[in-house]
């Protein structure tokens, strides 16, 4: 029997990355002049680097920095990323509240089902943790969202660990954290970088192929 399911969110609960987080991205772009845009095809390339930040830093030490922010020292480009980030957060958050990106099919079955079973759920996710939370609340609704989170420690999300997937440092809190049993629990990820970082941490995972990772390699998973 399971104790705990491990959700991540971006792909899992819902098609977030080409519908919400891209667009909120070309947003802040636009909105403050970088003369930046990800197109449906680049982005899903740039997944390839998890977290926000992360990814805004790759994508641009490596076609270079918009001419605001290019003169900045290494520390000034970072706090210019992490404004962006905060401005596009906010701007996904709008996105999400206004409900037009659905739950990704079966994802509230499974949690009744889960819940009905008295099985712990928890959402482990390398986007901004108010993002996670306003995404549960908005999608699941408040009712089934307060009775998803057993507890206040059910969301791990963010810069909440020193690395990011695919590392499995944030499986590996959420276990610490619940003080669970590793060989009773199951993840739900659907790209390669989320499977390895499963994979990595010894848990068994489910991998749901999403519109970006239906060609990715998942060699390994428990089940497809």
């Amino acid at each position: 029997l399971l104790d705990a399911i491990l959700w991540d969110m971006d792909g899992v609960l819902a098609e977030t990355e080409r519908d919400a987080h891209r667009i909120a991205f070309n947003t802040v772009f636009t909105e403050r002049n970088l003369n930046t845009e990800w197109t449906i095809e680049l982005y899903g390339t740039l997944l390839d680097v998890g977290g926000g930040k992360e990814r805004m830093t790759h994508y641009w030490n490596t076609v270079g920095w918009p001419d605001s922010i290019c003169d900045d020292t290494t520390s000034s480009r970072q706090e210019k990323v992490q404004e962006l980030h905060f401005a596009k957060t906010e701007i996904f958050n709008d996105i999400i509240s206004q409900g037009t990106v659905p739950l990704r099919p079966g994802v509230e079955r499974l949690m009744d089902e889960a819940h009905k079973n008295n099985i712990q759920l928890a959402v482990c996710s390398t986007s901004n943790e108010k993002a996670v939370r306003n995404l549960v609340t908005t999608l699941l609704g408040p009712e089934r969202a307060s009775t998803f989170f057993h507890n206040n420690n059910a969301i791990f999300a963010g810069d909440i660990v020193p690395n990011k997937k695919p590392a499995p440092d944030i499986y590996n809190l959420a276990v610490q954290t619940l003080n669970l049993d590793k060989t009773r629990c199951l993840i739900v990820e659907d790209s390669s970088i989320g499977f390895n970082a499963a994979f990595a941490s010894g848990i068994c995972c489910v991998v749901t192929k999403s519109v970006y990772t239906k060609h990715e390699n998942f060699n390994g998973a428990d089940l497809i």
